[in-house]
């Protein structure tokens, strides 16, 4: 089943640096990984890898802008 948690960001903090705070959130909540990070088309830019570290980031327009929504599989 896939499950995930949706975060919100709208600090002046970097792209990568919010995703390592949503990240470090889950692992010590739920002791799961994301393995995925959504996010708004226009939240990513030329500078945006596709990958950041374990966690694969993809665009969905589904989401709205300054949200993450990260992915886990349990």
């Amino acid at each position: 089943m896939k499950q995930g948690v949706l975060w919100f960001d709208d600090s002046n903090l970097d792209f990568y640096e919010k995703i390592n705070q949503a990240v470090e959130y889950i692992q010590n909540k739920y002791h799961k990984a994301p393995r995925c990070c959504f996010v708004h088309p226009n939240m990513l830019s030329s500078q945006v890898k596709s990958e950041h570290g374990k966690i694969k980031v993809q665009a969905d327009s589904s989401v709205l802008p300054n949200h993450f929504w990260l992915e886990m599989i349990l």
